[in-house]
């Protein structure tokens, strides 16, 4: 175990892109392209010839509203927490995914009905204000779409950046969950009043199965197979232990964990049943490989609720979701790692660090806190490095309190051959960025960065 700090060199330029490229997320999104190119292909075969300004803006209304339907099934479908999806494209993408399709789904939204109002005013040669009254409360199940419009509007506004931040986590989470109500909604309106499914039973047909299998997928992965996890393995809180300053693990007992099949550096969403807590499920990392029925999750406390977590009584029930999560050894492509650990970022990188398979030599772990006494488990990870003959480095604040920056030249300095080395990043937003331009500067492929980050 070595020490680094030294004077901060001038900060530079900030990563921007995503670090990794997976094949399976190209073949998804191909898919999604694929799928919106079809939805345009059955409005322009059930389109004749557009004439006058009426005709366009109804015709664009009617493109932007069969796109609107599709992006609210795309948008549910990213919520399912299918594993294939989370553990091989990475959950942290698939939740940006998400993100993207929302403000998509809110854009289109917005268009459809601006310009079908438009539209049809023009063509019933009415004010807007009176045709916007006639399709909501004399067209067929207008009125159960607006209610849903509304719902998705709201929603939409509560996920802009600004707003999110000036929410508790719990609120903006169960408002979210009123978004399976906003699509529920309005499907029937789309079957009911779109020409394009009226007269065209193959594409009815087509819009159903979407919808059924999204609604599916939710109802499995989303509600089943949790109810079977927690049925399974009991899941309770055993005890909580202090870790450093506002750092604390909480070990959990349950029964037939190794079925849990979770994978070092994996999540799980967790929930846990007592007053306060037990409103919304939180992610948070494995610390400790599950063993002898026990598991632990290490937390530091940012916020309410994990300011909360660290108060639990042995014995609380527990509400698991998982595991999910893509920062695992399946990652790895080089004999070579070096893993980044900021913050409670160590958690997953911890349990990494214990199991990855590596020579003496291979493996190195550099771990950034300000002081000594936030290294949350450094006697661990000291006793795995001294069993394994792996590095552990430690890379601190100078003793007047400056902070030190990682930079390539650092990296170099630790670990002279990183252009060779698979490299795991975990850590506060700010750490990530600047530690992956330091990579990259550093010579290390892209391809060969893995993290998960959670920053829309």
């Amino acid at each position: 175990m070595t020490t680094a700090t030294d004077r901060p060199p001038p900060a530079r330029h900030r990563a921007s892109a995503t670090p990794w490229r997976a094949s399976p997320a190209a073949a998804l999104q191909a898919a999604a392209w694929a799928g919106g190119i079809a939805v345009l292909a059955l409005w322009w075969r059930d389109t004749g010839s557009v004439v006058g300004a009426a005709g366009w803006l109804t015709g664009a209304g009617r493109i932007t509203g069969l796109l609107c339907g599709y992006m609210c099934a795309l948008l549910v479908a990213l919520t399912a927490r299918v594993p294939w999806l989370e553990s091989r494209v990475g959950s942290d993408r698939a939740a940006r995914w998400h993100a993207s399709a929302g403000r998509w789904t809110i854009g289109l939204l917005l268009a459809h009905l601006l310009l079908i109002v438009l539209g049809y005013a023009a063509q019933a040669q009415v004010g807007v204000l009176r045709e916007l009254g006639t399709i909501v409360f004399d067209l067929p199940e207008m009125l159960k779409a607006t209610a849903g419009a509304l719902i998705l509007l709201a929603v939409g506004y509560t996920s802009v950046r600004a707003v999110r931040r000036r929410m508790r986590y719990e609120t903006w989470y169960h408002l979210h969950l009123f978004t399976y109500a906003a699509v529920f909604l309005g499907f029937s309106h789309q079957l009911a009043l779109g020409a394009d499914f009226v007269s065209n039973p193959p594409a009815r047909a087509a819009w159903y199965t979407l919808y059924i299998s999204v609604a599916c997928l939710v109802l499995y992965f989303r509600v089943l197979i949790p109810v079977r996890l927690n049925l399974r393995h009991r899941i309770h809180v055993e005890a909580v232990v202090p870790e450093a300053p506002g750092v604390y693990s909480v070990w959990m007992r349950g029964r037939r964990l190794d079925r849990l099949d979770a994978r070092p550096g994996q999540f799980l969403r967790w929930r846990f049943l007592t007053p306060g807590l037990r409103g919304a499920s939180h992610p948070y990392s494995l610390s400790a490989v599950p063993r002898d029925n026990l598991m632990r999750i290490t937390v530091k406390t940012l916020g309410d609720h994990s300011a909360a977590v660290a108060a639990l009584r042995p014995g609380t029930r527990v509400w698991a979701e998982g595991p999910y999560g893509a920062l695992t050894a399946a990652r790895r492509s080089r004999r070579k790692v070096l893993l980044i650990a900021g913050g409670t970022g160590i958690t997953p990188l911890g349990t990494l660090f214990e199991t990855l398979p590596a020579a003496p030599g291979d493996l190195t772990l550099l771990y950034r806190a300000r002081t000594p006494e936030e290294l949350a488990l450094s006697g661990e990870l000291e006793a795995v490095a001294a069993a394994r003959g792996a590095r552990l480095v430690y890379v601190l604040n100078n003793p007047d309190g400056s902070r030190v920056r990682i930079t390539a030249e650092r990296l170099r300095a630790i670990v002279p051959d990183v252009d060779r080395h698979d490299v795991y990043l975990c850590g506060p937003r700010g750490l990530s960025l600047a530690v992956y331009d330091a990579l990259r500067d550093a010579g290390v492929p892209a391809s060969r960065i893995h993290h998960e980050s959670f920053e829309l």
